[in-house]
């Protein structure tokens, strides 16, 4: 009777310890893989080359091809955008967002309307004053938007004052004034406009985040072109019919070319598009510091484009504004702990990939002795650089370059 106990046991740990074999439940379904998405270098870039292009296609636009009419030329951005942003909402799911917002009609006028107004204003002064200042300057002064914006949220009572963040803010409004001194083609006019536009824009800001304080209310960049787009179109076409278009014909558009003005909104709008997809696959820290290298790229792409001259004085005290903007938007213990983690990962770079590292670091020295060179070419050759814009003139269609 033992013996047929311990058997039986054997019998039963050599059933357990037999492999089983899985079974299938037609039931359950398999996990989908993620779909594939680009690099966030890709979204990086991409968000960087529009936005300068922008920037660069719009004074080459007011100022190099003498179409000397800002307003219109926004408010063909405009009506551009809201033509794009009906047809991505009727046959795209791009949109499909907006559907949660609680828009009414008294919504839209009593906050998408005022702060519509105020986007408009910002554009107008912005595009005035590429007709006066060189891109370079314009991207230095632009550097004391964050500055504007807080003494707004105080003045609005978005926040309280604090002087501790008044402090932080102080290096860039000291580095603007620096590059201010050393600019050689100021115009006063044109910097009353930049001025106009920053304020206006800081406003603008500082009313979106009250209204996005709501959860409700919550917008992505090309939501709110949605609903911002019609009615800054109308109001910009309103002030657009009596002031410059009675002064306008059909041979400036011609000049200017169509094509030309068909690409410069559609590179605009593309622009507002790549800004969501940046928000969504990168952080505000990533934001940030693509914003800080955009404006960099900007003033060498002004020195080498249209010959705008930079100063050493203007570079350092842009160079303080850059610093004190990216220590105003981080904050010590953030930078501490950022710069810590590149190192590290400087460090281990140049452990596993040595020769790589060594080219990269030749590359960037090759990279900025370029741009040094190219931004002072036009000083010492200003007849290629003439031929240079010419070319370019050609090649978006501008009739007589």
């Amino acid at each position: 009777m033992s013996d047929e106990k311990v058997r039986s046991s054997i019998d039963a740990a050599r059933d357990t310890a037999q492999p089983v074999l899985p079974t299938v439940n037609p039931n359950v379904e398999k996990p989908q893989p993620e779909p594939p998405t680009f690099h966030p270098a890709v979204y990086i870039a991409t968000w960087i080359s529009l936005s300068s292009s922008v920037i660069v296609f719009n004074k080459w636009i007011l100022d190099t091809a003498k179409f000397h009419y800002p307003i219109f030329l926004t408010t063909w951005h405009l009506a551009f955008a809201t033509l794009m942003t009906q047809f991505l909402a009727r046959f795209t799911t791009i949109l499909d967002s907006r559907k949660k917002v609680p828009m009414t009609g008294r919504v839209y006028l009593r906050a998408i309307v005022p702060i519509g107004l105020f986007f408009s204003l910002s554009l107008i002064c912005g595009n005035q004053t590429y007709l006066y200042l060189s891109v370079a300057f314009i991207q230095m002064l632009k550097a004391t938007t964050p500055v504007a914006v807080l003494l707004a949220t105080w003045s609005l009572g978005v926040a309280p004052p604090n002087m501790k963040t008044l402090g932080n803010v102080s290096f860039i409004v000291i580095g603007v004034i620096i590059a201010s001194i050393g600019e050689i083609k100021f115009v006063m006019i044109g910097f009353l406009f930049q001025c106009g536009g920053i304020i206006f824009e800081a406003v603008r800001l500082v009313m979106v985040q009250r209204l996005l304080s709501s959860a409700e209310f919550k917008m992505d960049p090309l939501v709110s072109l949605y609903y911002y787009a019609p009615a800054c179109a109308v109001m910009n076409g309103i002030v657009c019919l009596f002031t410059e278009l009675p002064q306008m014909s059909l041979d400036d558009i011609s000049r200017v070319g169509h094509f030309t003005l068909l690409a410069n909104a559609l590179v605009a709008f593309l622009l507002n598009v790549s800004v969501v997809f940046l928000i969504g696959k990168t952080s505000s820290l990533v934001l940030t510091l693509s914003g800080v290298l955009k404006d960099i790229l900007l003033v060498f792409a002004s020195m080498f484009l249209f010959g705008d001259p930079v100063t050493l004085l203007q570079a350092f005290g842009y160079s303080i504004a850059l610093a004190g903007l990216i220590y105003y938007k981080l904050g010590a213990d953030k930078l501490k702990e950022y710069l810590a983690q590149g190192n590290m990962k400087w460090a281990e770079f140049g452990s596993q990939r040595p020769a790589a590292r060594k080219l990269l670091v030749f590359g960037l020295v090759l990279g900025t002795m370029f741009f040094l060179i190219a931004g002072l070419a036009p000083r010492f050759a200003p007849e290629s650089n003439a031929k240079f814009v010419s070319g370019i003139g050609k090649m978006l269609g501008e009739k007589g370059a």
